[in-house]
């Protein structure tokens, strides 16, 4: 592990290796249903893009969860306890975490990320605006083993996991990220999440396909980042953005669909896609209060509050680590 650090700002790198994201890639589009796992959108040139499109009129998930937040922070900040240590996988922009910081004062930030540069500039950042906060970065790959530099001790370990990333993971895999958070924070724990729920499908097919198109540049990007890091020959133009709910899941299912029949090649690998064919590159499960919670369940959580906006289109979730939780699965 590579460690830079001042006083209060240190940076562990566990370097992501290039190798896993070469293997990922050559195993997606190498399935019968080709796919490309959705941590791979977030370069810096994809992260930017996300910031874009939570921007965008259609996209509502980024700023409902803000609002909840924001309208509940006091309610929030007493359910969490303060001098927690805040952890955040798969951090990003730090845009709602500012939300919790003020009010929060934890003992420390772990924002933790596999974009390197992207986290680098958004923990310096934090660190800069908030000068009383211990900011320690951690450049690693969230849904895998993970080791965090447990240097700073607390008895309260919080992790902040919003934006519905969790609704990204098909819902046996969803529990399979719970039980790492879980583990994560150990006995005693807490887990702040944000969950995107069912609602009329034609605001949920608006909010993937906004009119400025970011979210289609998004999509793409991911071709323009395989061409650039794993020198492949994907043809860009050759590509649709095709995003639509799926009503029998409950999901949003993100596409890239072949305009014509076309070969790419990553050396000496070959793929080979039919005209309409297409690519996974993301689903976005939607789930009910609920489902959600027998969800969590399942991963050795159980709810303890639950905020909502008055449209009941997105819920943030407060869940405590259920006692003897490896004993206790739902």
């Amino acid at each position: 592990m590579t460690e830079t650090s001042s006083k209060r700002y240190q940076f562990f790198d566990q370097h992501p290796e290039m190798a896993d994201f070469r293997g990922d890639i050559v195993r997606g589009l190498s399935a019968p249903e080709p796919y490309i796992l959705p941590k791979y959108f977030y370069d810096e040139a994809g992260s930017h893009l996300f910031e874009a499109i939570c921007n965008t009129e259609e996209y509502y998930p980024t700023r409902t969860e803000v609002s909840i937040i924001r309208d509940n922070i006091d309610s929030i900040v007493e359910t969490l306890g303060k001098d927690c240590l805040l952890i955040e996988p798969g951090s990003g922009d730090s845009y709602k975490v500012r939300l919790l910081l003020d009010a929060l004062r934890p003992i420390a930030y772990l924002p933790i990320d596999i974009s390197r540069r992207y986290l680098q500039d958004e923990a310096q950042k934090l660190a800069a605006e908030f000068t009383w906060l211990n900011v320690h970065a951690v450049c690693a790959d969230f849904t895998g083993k993970l080791e965090l530099p447990y240097h700073v001790e607390s008895s309260n370990k919080v992790a902040f996991f919003p934006g519905s990333t969790i609704g990204n993971f098909l819902p046996e895999q969803a529990v399979i990220v719970l039980d790492e958070i879980r583990m994560m924070v150990g006995n005693g724990g807490g887990l702040l999440i944000g969950v995107d729920l069912q609602k009329d499908t034609n605001i949920l097919n608006a909010a993937y396909n906004d009119k400025k198109g970011y979210t289609e540049q998004f999509n793409k990007n991911l071709l323009l980042r395989i061409n650039r890091e794993l020198g492949a020959d994907f043809d860009i133009e050759q590509y649709e953005h095709r995003a639509f709910f799926n009503e029998e899941k409950h999901r949003i299912e993100m596409h890239l669909v072949s305009l014509r029949e076309q070969q790419v090649t990553i050396d000496d690998d070959e793929f080979h896609f039919a005209k309409g064919q297409t690519i996974v590159t993301e689903y976005s499960h939607k789930y009910t209060v609920e489902h959600f919670q027998k969800l969590a369940g399942k991963a050795g959580f159980m709810c303890v509050k639950k905020w909502l906006d008055e449209d009941q289109l997105f819920c943030v979730f407060y869940l405590s680590v259920i006692d003897h939780a490896d004993n206790n699965k739902a």
